[in-house]
C-alpha cells in the first residue's frame, strides 16, 4: 500500500498503538503529523522515522483536553502539510477500580482523556475534512467501550461515552465524505497496564503491532466499504 501524499494524523503517537501505527503508516510514505504530552517520546519517534524510513513528520506536544493545544496542533498541521486525510485518536488514560475505590478525580480524569480529548480534536479537525470532502477518523474505545466489566465503572462510562460520540459523529457527517472506524480491542500488552493492579497476564494479551494493524487496515479500506467497527480480541479470550 502507498500512502504516498496523505497526511495521518496521530494523538497519542508517543507510545503503545499510536507509536506502532505511527510506524506503519510512515512505511508506507504517508506524511506524520504526532503528537502526545511528552516531547521527548515524540521527537525520539520522529528521528527513528526520519532515518529509517525518510518520512516527513510534523511534531506538535499537545495535551488533547486544551482546546489551545488543540487548535495549535490542526493550524500547524494545515500550514506543513495543507491538509489532513486521516485522523486517529490514541490518546487516554486508564484505571480498572471497585466503585468505592474510584475517586471523582479518577472519574475527572477518565473522561478528560478519553472523552472530552476526542470531542475537542473531532471539533477542530472534523470541519478541516468537511472543506476537503473527504477524511477518516479511527477511534479506540477498547473492548471496554463495547461490553462491561466489573471494577471498571468509570472507565466503561468513558469509553461508552466515546463510542456514542463517534457513532453520532457518523450520521452528522455521513454526507461530508468524511469515513468512521471504530476499533474493540481486547487487553492489549502497552503501558496501560503498568498502573493497573489487576493481575494480568500481559504476554497473553495483543501486541501494540497487533492492534495498529487493525489500524492500518481500517485505514486504507477504499470504494464503497467502510469499516465501522472491528472486535479483535488476544487468542485466551475469543467471544
Amino acid at each position: 500500500m502507498d500512502l504516498s501524499g496523505r497526511v495521518v494524523m496521530i494523538v497519542g503517537a508517543g507510545r503503545g498503538i499510536g507509536r506502532a501505527a505511527a510506524e506503519m503508516f510512515a512505511a508506507a510514505g504517508a506524511d506524520l503529523v504526532i503528537a502526545s504530552r511528552t516531547e521527548a517520546e515524540l521527537l525520539e519517534l520522529q528521528f527513528k522515522l526520519e532515518r529509517e524510513q525518510r518520512s516527513r513528520v510534523l511534531v506538535q506536544p499537545t495535551d488533547a483536553t486544551s482546546a489551545t493545544d488543540v487548535e495549535r496542533l490542526v493550524s500547524e498541521t494545515l500550514g506543513s502539510f495543507g491538509r489532513i486525510d486521516t485522523l486517529l485518536y490514541a490518546a487516554g488514560v486508564g484505571a480498572l477500580k471497585p466503585l468505592p475505590e474510584t475517586s471523582l478525580d479518577d472519574f475527572d480524569r477518565l473522561m478528560n482523556a478519553n472523552t472530552r480529548g476526542a470531542f475537542l480534536v473531532a471539533k477542530t479537525v472534523l470541519p478541516v475534512m468537511e472543506r476537503q470532502r473527504r477524511g477518516h477518523v479511527i477511534a479506540i474505545p477498547g473492548i471496554l467501550g463495547r461490553a462491561p466489566m466489573a471494577h471498571a465503572a468509570a472507565y466503561c462510562a468513558a469509553k461508552f461515552a466515546l463510542t456514542g460520540m463517534m457513532k453520532a459523529l457518523a450520521l452528522e457527517y455521513k454526507r461530508a465524505g468524511v469515513r468512521f472506524s471504530l476499533l474493540h480491542f481486547g487487553g492489549v500488552n502497552t503501558s496501560f497496564w503498568d498502573a493497573i493492579g489487576m493481575r494480568v497476564q500481559r504476554e497473553k494479551t495483543l501486541t501494540a503491532e497487533a492492534a495498529a494493524r487493525a489500524v492500518f487496515f481500517a485505514a486504507t479500506q477504499e470504494g464503497e466499504g467502510v469499516l465501522n467497527e472491528l472486535v479483535l480480541q488476544p487468542e485466551s479470550h475469543q467471544l
